[in-house]
């Protein structure tokens, strides 16, 4: 970190920097104490299982009016507010758990509200970032924010929540909502006016029209965009090979590569150092890559993963794949977060932020279904055949729609001056394009988040 912020991307990009880093160690120390909250009442399957269904519902039916609520208001006093109503409902469990007094009912109650938040607290970040750092610096940016995440939950969150869960059972949740107020206090200090668009690109007022407009308008727009679309649809049916992967990866681990409960933990480790030093250099390999070798390559590196995890019986082959695929995803969601906030007019931001995540979220909920079904069916090693099968047609259909022309045209444009925000252009100071929210992964949301 400079003098004037992190990585010399100035002072408020270091505040929304400490706030989306504290805020994803809050949140892994909540997703690693939830179900073994719920496991220490209750020993059904079923029951378990439903907390990581009501952690992603939230993904499916809010992503879309989110966005709208988005670009409809001052986005980072919308963060604000978010970060402090997910306090409130923290410290409710923290001190039902406490005085023994909290349920399985309550932490799903908390669950959804904690993740209706997250949804759109990242479409209001992402939309916030082009305003906050120049736009030759949104490489940087993306990184730096990705890098904090991967860190924080890919790498310290799991050890600490099941210490701090030993310790006292409501601890994880309590310092979960520690670390959204000082998230909250961070985003209050970032300066600036970060309210969006009143009017349509056609002039008319924006509150006078119904949700559902809205989100069809940053739907037709997003359909109307050639790489931004091709991405969208490369994220919904990547994660659905990734989280079928991931879902029976604890199997693979047991019964091919031979590996205890620590070896498996391992895996996750190498995956998440990859996206650690991906995002600390994501910027400058892009830069030398281009952003069109970057998705290329990165289709190659999915190819592989899938091809390593089939078959190879090797704990070190495998731990390798997963640290390149790692360094991958990250440099994944810098592209194509990078290219969204670039591409997209600022009235739009939080609206095709939002539609991309809901895209992402669809993917994981099918993959994590589908991994089950393919390995119960076909055997262990299913999923991953099926994955490389899907990577190998993906990369040979998008191949050249990530061609130099268009992926350098959508670097050199500024965003479009159609429906302007009003102020953000003056808040950010950060030249063309600058006025225009954090994925893992948007963002392929199993990679980042």
């Amino acid at each position: 970190m400079t003098r004037d912020g992190s990585a010399g991307l100035g002072t408020r990009f270091a505040r929304l920097w400490a706030a989306s880093t504290l805020s994803a160690l809050g949140s892994g120390l909540a997703t690693v104490a939830a179900p073994l909250f719920v496991a220490s009442r209750s020993d059904d399957p079923l029951v378990v299982a439903a907390a990581s269904a009501v952690a992603w519902l939230p993904w499916l039916l809010f992503a879309l009016p989110g966005g709208v609520l988005v670009d409809r208001v001052d986005r980072r006093r919308l963060m604000i507010i978010i970060d402090l109503v997910r306090v409130a409902a923290l410290a409710v469990l923290a001190l039902a758990i406490i005085t023994d007094r909290a349920g399985v009912a309550l932490l799903y109650a908390v669950l959804f509200v904690v993740n209706t938040g997250e949804i759109v607290f990242r479409s209001a970040s992402q939309a916030v970032l082009p305003a906050v750092v120049p736009r030759e610096r949104l490489e940087r940016a993306n990184g730096w924010l990705g890098g904090g995440t991967t860190l924080m939950q890919g790498m310290l969150a799991g050890p600490l929540g099941g210490f701090l869960f030993v310790l006292a059972a409501g601890s994880p949740f309590l310092v979960n909502a520690v670390t959204y107020a000082l998230s909250a206090v961070l985003v209050a200090l970032i300066g600036g006016d970060f309210r969006a668009s009143t009017t349509t690109a056609d002039g008319d007022a924006r509150q006078s029209r119904s949700v559902w407009a809205e989100i069809v308008e940053g739907f037709r727009w997003l359909l109307g965009q050639r790489l931004l679309r091709t991405m969208s649809v490369l994220i919904g049916l990547l994660n659905v090979t990734l989280t079928a992967a991931l879902a029976v990866l604890v199997l693979l681990a047991h019964e091919r590569l031979g590996l205890g409960s620590v070896g498996y933990g391992l895996l996750f480790t190498c995956l998440a150092a990859g996206g650690v030093l991906g995002a600390l250099v994501g910027d400058r390999l892009i830069a030398r890559l281009t952003a069109t070798w970057t998705v290329r390559v990165g289709l190659l590196i999915e190819a592989g993963l899938h091809l390593a995890l089939a078959a190879s019986r090797s704990a070190a082959v495998v731990g390798f794949a997963l640290f390149a695929f790692g360094v991958h995803g990250a440099l994944w969601n810098i592209v194509a977060n990078s290219l969204r906030q670039r591409l997209t007019p600022p009235a739009l931001q939080g609206r095709v932020a939002s539609t991309t995540f809901f895209v992402a979220a669809g993917g994981n909920c099918a993959g994590a279904l589908l991994g089950g079904v393919l390995a119960a069916r076909f055997g262990i090693t299913a999923p991953y055949w099926v994955g490389l099968a899907v990577a190998i047609g993906v990369s040979a259909a998008t191949w050249r729609v990530f061609n130099r022309a268009a992926v350098a045209s959508a670097y050199a444009e500024p965003a479009p001056a159609s429906a302007p925000a009003p102020g953000l252009g003056a808040a950010s100071g950060s030249g063309p394009g600058a006025a225009s929210g954090a994925a893992s992964g948007e963002q392929r949301a199993a990679r980042v988040d």
